[in-house]
């Protein structure tokens, strides 16, 4: 199956998942709003994904899966199984030591993670309760992470890239009576939402897990014992851990800033969900599927095969990050209006989660730049580099969030994150090409202009639109008739954009099939 089609099934799937998360989303605003509980919600769910995004994530999709396919391609199936079995024995004990020591410390922790809430008693305890509740998600979370990398590894992708759509369920099962039938207050809400998250990432582990058998591929549990593989694995993973979720720690300084303000957490958590949709279906769709692409190819000494793959995957992405960064941009306020304006989710939250995501997305080409980009390192065993670029976007993070935050609050720290993609992006692309690992020819270069432009003149369409229609999507207007303009508007914007990338010759639609279907 080629690159192109591995990466519409994880991105559909993806879609799917977001589609699923924004029902949630949905009620979880009418629920919570975006007031202290929400705050302590947000901040608590954060702590363990955070570890999640780190541990399982950053180090078994960039240490693990190139030496996983290496074992593949020189010793067969057993030898990739046995080797499997010897990290993941050493995840499952650490794990465990991190899931004891943080229940035990959660006061001592928390007070770190959000100094902020230290002054408000009820809010800091609601936290600490809500992350105890929820730390052990990391766990099931993790161990996901780890079976779905090896099915990746494997070209099956189904199991890992649905399981997100299970926790997304089991919420909006929790949700629907919590908003409807079984109003309580948002305190108390949150902790029955926690409990369905916990119980949504046992159903993720189970489904993954059961997919691992069919492929009979489980790696038996073993005592951990430091062999020279495991050791370079380490050597590969720890810098790994900080390099492949830079996002996410750029989130996580920015909610120890965000902290500092009523509500700033929640308004940044869900303007960050709305940016996440584009970037989960093609950031990580991309990333999901060219990591191994590229370690096969790279393994086997195939470089001009794993040169063509990067290239694929940098024009696909741009070819649909652009044009979603600008209508989100275009249309912040009547998607959040839309989405999130019921119940506790009042006029003014929409206003500010508005900016914030206006200035999350101009920084969404750049987290998935990042995600096109990295392989390019990890697919060769080097994670040292981008875990030094990684340090310094974060430093950049910090600094401008610091500057910014006293007078722009949210904004500024969603600023900072874009700001500081950016500059992890220019690193990471200046060395590649300096490696002579990447560069762009003149007509892939004419492509991406095209790209941007076109884009452009979709997303003044659809301000000057969105201008003219304001009378049906202001606040109080019925929301069958907010959601239908707003659908309109977004149907009109795919047609203006893909009729432009096609009649400019940029992508012929026909193309564009032709590498859908192929196998």
């Amino acid at each position: 199956m080629s690159l192109f089609r591995n990466f519409v099934s994880v991105g559909s799937l993806t879609l799917l998942s977001r589609l699923a998360g924004f029902a949630r989303d949905a009620l979880m605003a009418a629920v919570l709003g975006t007031g202290p509980a929400a705050d302590a919600f947000f901040a608590a769910f954060r702590f363990p994904n955070l570890f999640r995004r780190l541990f399982a994530e950053g180090a078994f999709n960039t240490a693990f899966v190139p030496m996983f396919s290496g074992a593949l391609e020189r010793e067969g199936e057993e030898g990739a199984r046995l080797l499997a079995a010897r990290i993941m024995s050493w995840l499952v004990v650490m794990l465990f030591i991190v899931t004891l020591l943080a229940e035990i410390f959660m006061p001592q922790v928390m007070l770190a993670f959000v100094p902020g809430f230290a002054d408000d008693p009820a809010k800091y305890e609601l936290t600490v309760l809500l992350t105890r509740i929820m730390f052990p998600y990391l766990a099931c979370m993790s161990l996901m992470a780890a079976y779905g990398a090896i099915l990746n590894t494997l070209g099956r992708f189904f199991a890992a890239a649905f399981a997100p759509v299970l926790l997304n369920i089991v919420n909006i099962a929790m949700l629907v009576p919590l908003a409807t039938v079984w109003v309580q207050a948002p305190a108390d809400a949150t902790i029955w939402v926690a409990i369905a998250t916990m119980g949504g990432g046992i159903a993720q582990l189970v489904l993954v897990w059961a997919a691992i058998e069919r492929a009979g591929f489980r790696p038996s549990f073993r005592l951990p014992r430091l062999d020279p593989e495991v050791r370079r694995f380490w050597v590969l993973a720890v810098p790994a851990i900080l390099a492949g979720g830079i996002t996410q720690i750029n989130i996580f300084v920015g909610t120890i800033i965000a902290s500092g303000a009523d509500n700033a957490i929640s308004v940044l958590s869900y303007a960050d969900r709305l940016y996440q949709l584009p970037l989960g279906i093609i950031g990580i769709a991309i990333g999901t599927v060219l990591l191994p692409e590229l370690s096969r190819h790279l393994k086997g000494g195939r470089d001009a095969e794993a040169r063509a793959s990067q290239d694929q995957a940098l024009f696909v992405s741009m070819l649909l990050t652009m044009p979603a960064a600008v209508a989100l941009i275009a249309l912040a306020e009547p998607i959040v209006r839309v989405l999130f304006e019921r119940g506790a989710f009042d006029a003014l939250a929409t206003t500010q989660t508005a900016e914030a995501l206006i200035a999350f997305a101009t920084g969404l080409p750049a987290y998935v730049l990042i995600r096109v980009l990295q392989p390019g390192f990890f697919a060769r065993e080097d994670t040292v580099t981008p875990t030094i670029f990684a340090g310094v976007s974060v430093v950049a993070n910090i600094a401008i969030s610091l500057l910014l935050f006293p007078s722009f609050l949210h904004v500024g720290i969603a600023i900072a994150t874009a700001a500081s993609s950016w500059l992890n992006v220019l690193l990471l692309a200046g060395t590649l090409a300096l490696r002579h690992h990447f560069a762009l020819t003149r007509r892939q270069w004419r492509g991406q202009l095209a790209i941007a432009l076109i884009s452009l003149v979709m997303g003044c369409a659809l301000w000057v639109l969105a201008r003219q229609g304001a009378a049906h999507l202001m606040s109080g207007v019925p929301l069958w008739r907010q959601s239908g303009v707003l659908a309109s508007l977004i149907g009109f914007g795919v047609l203006v954009y893909f009729t432009l990338i096609h009649v400019s010759g940029t992508q012929p639609l026909g193309l564009l099939l032709r590498r859908l279907r192929r196998g």
